[in-house]
């Protein structure tokens, strides 16, 4: 039987979502495609009970999580029910719908339908009575915003969610999706984008300031572009990685360019300069100021996690550092 350690909150530091009463641990477990049913059942309890003992609070879901949609939700229900069940109240337990879960119109996209019926599937596959965070996945441009943020608010109602987020929403479609929840007095906490060293979108969109602005926080996904900033890359594309196996749609073999791996080094040169794995940098380099709260990371072993979780003992750099890092990015994308 699993008993958590007992020194589990001693190094972890935890941020404030915004002007919210609620804290993240600034290094968050995302189980997007590790934790499906192709994987071993002993290794993800090994990788969900290792990151709670090292003070990781925050595991974070979708209802289309795998492979196949579904099953990361009912993987990690299981590993909760025979292994963190009376830790319940020390976990934030997150999820999201909004994209394709079953067939005919109702499966996808904003609908107010959909969203509240995707809840409802996730708490059955979870086998919680609500989840801490619930997301609207993405924006549908189909469907009024006022209806999908309605849902979001209904399911807070409900008791089956106690806080609401949205992910991958651009700056001015938050503005619309935060003004109606303001209205409604809904508790509106979270937005999770896109982010790292070299996707900085939040940055360029303004949606970075605005989040700060309106008092939400921040939760960064990709934050090392698919494996792309850490040292799997720095001698080429192994056959293992994401690339090489092509399981990720947005990290293509094919599309990584020799000028891309030359940065990756570059990058990795500065890294090892703090001492730091170039994994460990690219991740304190998202920390680095207070727009962002935490950042999620998806890890296929026990390892793995314990060097990115290390980032946190250095999220500081000089403006020598970051003009290097700027230097080898911006060079590369001209």
């Amino acid at each position: 039987m699993y008993y958590a350690n007992p020194s589990r909150y001693e190094s972890m530091k935890y941020n404030r979502l915004g002007r919210s009463g609620l804290k993240l641990p600034a290094i968050s477990l995302g189980l997007w495609h590790n934790f499906g049913d192709t994987e071993s059942m002993s290794n993800m309890k090994a990788i969900i009970t290792k990151a709670f003992d090292m003070g990781i609070t925050h595991f974070d879901l979708a209802n289309n999580y795998g492979p196949p949609p579904g099953a990361a939700e009912k993987n990690f229900g299981r590993i909760l029910k025979e292994e963190l069940a009376s830790y319940r109240d020390e976990l934030i337990i997150s999820t999201k719908a909004g994209y394709t879960m079953w067939d005919g119109p109702y499966g996808d996209y904003g609908s107010r339908k959909y969203l509240l019926a995707s809840l409802d599937q996730s708490l059955r596959r979870i086998g919680l009575d609500y989840v801490d965070i619930f997301y609207h996945h993405r924006p549908d441009y189909n469907t009024p915003v006022e209806e999908s943020m309605l849902a979001l608010d209904s399911a807070v109602r409900q008791g089956k969610a106690l806080y609401a987020g949205i992910s991958n929403y651009k700056c001015e479609d938050t503005k619309k999706a935060y003004e109606i929840l303001k209205e409604l007095k809904t508790p509106f906490v979270i937005h999770q984008p896109r982010y790292s060293i070299l996707d900085r979108w939040i940055e360029e969109d303004g949606l970075k300031d605005y989040a700060a602005k309106i008092g939400i926080g921040i939760i960064a996904f990709s934050p090392l572009a698919q494996g792309l900033l850490t040292d799997r890359y720095l001698k080429g594309i192994p056959d293992d990685s994401r690339a090489g196996r092509g399981v990720s749609p947005f990290l293509i073999k094919s599309k990584i360019t020799d000028e891309q791996l030359k940065m990756i080094e570059g990058l990795n040169q500065i890294a090892a300069g703090r001492g730091q794995s170039l994994a460990q940098m690219a991740l304190a380099w998202v920390l680095r100021d207070e727009g962002v709260a935490s950042v999620l990371v998806g890890v296929s072993k026990v390892s793995q996690l314990e060097d990115n979780i290390r980032c946190i003992d250095n999220t500081s750099f000089t403006e020598d550092e970051l003009k290097a890092i700027d230097n080898i990015v911006f060079r590369n994308s001209q």
